[in-house]
Formats: structure tokens, sequence, C-alpha cells
């Protein structure tokens, strides 16, 4: 989807709300953040791991509901594809390899709930993480890179797209967008949703309930697409040097988090214990494993992406320096 913008009066009192509103979501994170250094320790030690059971037996995740939401996806952007380049010629309006990125995003999420990754995910710590990381640094940057909302538009019939497009356009609808899609506020929900469903009274609940782990994973889905917006679509208006800071605290809040997991002593989520033994691993290395894989591979990616931004401010400042050179626009 391309950027909605409001009317140019709504801009100021959109901004002080997106402020008030990151102010408030950033005052919840903190207070999120002490409650889990308060609990965590005494929430892990109310429980005793039950006895190991066999070693289960994993397959593919046929949820009808996820099945056909990814299936639906796929037509709709596909078809879209083809339309919106029959119109415009192959590679026009959108590039080869923005679609190559949805297609890679779209496998991304299969691997993450189809694959027996989401089974073997309720038995292992570690395997959950894996599963989290892909839905959140793999797939929903490579989703937003392939800006599917605009394909599917063009899915639809030529009243529906119109029809679709006056919508969106509403300054009501923009202003939701350019609030939940302003830097400060992305970076909030995405965290806010990161150390919230690793509270042990809600990790815990979602290995005990299909529809509460089916929510944590549409919340890590949803505020992640939102919090790789403003870097990766929205550069223009966050600016690399802000994409640089909000990446690298990122960073930090979740390599802290990680760090939490994998130097504990205690394990925040003995429900594991049913089933680690079996699988050969002790229910603290697990955790441990799990912290280590949130901290690392998922702090390698932020880093890249914050590199990436920092070449393009100095590319842009080179670019201001040399003699002659034309503003940038």
């Amino acid at each position: 989807m391309q950027a909605m913008t409001p009317p140019a009066g709504s801009r100021p009192s959109t901004r002080r709300a997106c402020r008030a509103r990151a102010a408030l979501l950033l005052l919840l994170l903190l207070l999120l953040l002490l409650l889990l250094l308060l609990l965590a320790a005494p929430l892990a030690s109310a429980h005793a791991p039950e006895p190991a059971t066999a070693v289960p037996a994993l397959g593919w995740s046929l949820e009808p509901w996820v099945l056909a939401c990814l299936g639906a996806s796929l037509l709709l952007y596909l078809a879209g594809l083809l339309r919106l380049w029959r119109k415009a010629g192959a590679g026009r309006g959108v590039g080869m390899r923005r679609a190559a990125s949805f297609g890679a995003g779209w496998l991304a999420l299969v691997l993450a709930l189809v694959s027996p990754l989401d089974a073997l995910g309720g038995y292992l710590f570690s395997a959950h993480m894996v599963q989290h990381e892909v839905l959140m640094i793999l797939a929903a940057p490579l989703l937003v890179i392939g800006r599917p909302l605009a394909v599917w538009t063009w899915a639809l019939p030529a009243p529906w797209r119109m029809r679709t497009t006056r919508l969106v356009r509403q300054p009501a609808l923009a202003a939701a967008w350019e609030v939940l899609t302003c830097a400060p506020v992305a970076w909030a929900l995405h965290g806010l949703a990161l150390w919230a469903w690793h509270l042990p009274l809600f990790f815990e609940a979602a290995l005990r309930s299909q529809a509460v782990h089916s929510l944590q994973h549409a919340s890590f889905l949803a505020t992640a697409l939102l919090f790789w917006w403003p870097p990766l679509a929205g550069a223009s208006r966050a600016g690399h040097g802000g994409s640089m800071l909000y990446l690298f605290t990122t960073m930090v809040h979740t390599g802290a988090l990680g760090a939490l997991l994998t130097f504990s002593t205690v394990p925040w989520y003995p429900a594991y214990g049913t089933a680690t033994p079996a699988l050969g691993f002790d229910l603290l290395e697990d955790q441990r494993l799990g912290g280590l894989i949130m901290w690392v591979p998922a702090g390698l990616a932020y880093l890249v992406v914050a590199l990436v931004a920092a070449a393009r401010l100095l590319q842009g400042e080179t670019v201001r320096a040399a003699p002659g050179a034309m503003p940038p626009r």
C-alpha cells in the first residue's frame, strides 16, 4: 500500500496525536518491563515440570483458516500483479524485486505457520523462538517490501478498486494510518507485544489455548509489519538517521530480553518440561538456546538494516557535498 496522506490541515493535529499515543505506549512498555522483572522468577518457581512424555509425532499444521488466508493472499497478489503488468507493462508499478520479496515473505509465513516448525514450537521453547523470529524479522520485512496491499487492490474489479481507493483516502482512515506508521508508535506497539507475550503468564496461556496462541502470532505479525514500515517503506518520512536510532534501540531492548532468558537460572515456562527431556533437551538449556536465538539472529537483522540506512545517509551527505550537486528531492 502506498502511504496515505491526510489533508494538509490535519497534519499538526495528527502529529500531536502521534506523540501523545507514543508517550502513552512507551509508558505502558516500561511498566510491562518492570512487571516482567518482578514476576518472571516467582511465576517460574511456582510450577514444577511434569514428567517427560514420549517423543512427539510432528507433522504439518493444516488449520483451515490459516491455509485459507495464505491461499487467498497469494491468489490475490498474483491476480493483481498480472492485471497491473498487463496495463502498465511487466515490471512496472511493482518491480520484479518487490514481487520476489512478497513471494519470499509468503514462503516464510508457510514455514512459520504450516510446516512442522509450528508443531515443534509446542514442545520446545527454542523452536517457538525460531517460529517467532521467522514471522517478525523474515516474513514481515519481506512482505512490507513487496507492498501487497497496493497489489491486492488491482485484483479487484475496476468499480470495487475505485471504491477502495476512495475509502482509504478518507481523512479518518488516512489519519489512523499516519499514526500507526509513525515511527514512535510502531516501535512502541511492536516492543509492547514482544515483551508482554513473553511474560510467563501470557506465554503459557498461549501454550494451553489455541485461540490465545493464534492471537499471539497475529499480534507479532501485525506489529512487526507496522514496525518495518517506517525504515523500509516510509524512509523518506522517518529519515535514515531516525531509522538507525529506531533499529538500534529495538536491537537493544530485544537483546535485553534475550539476555534475560539466556542467563536466567530458573525456567520461565515450566510447561515445556513435559516434552523437552524426550527431545534431548534440558528445560533450562532449551530456554537459553531460545534466548540466544532472540538475542543474536534478531540483533543481526536489525543491525544489517541499520547499516543500510547508514550507508544511504552517508551517500546522501556525499551527494550534497559534491560541487555543483543538485539538492536532494
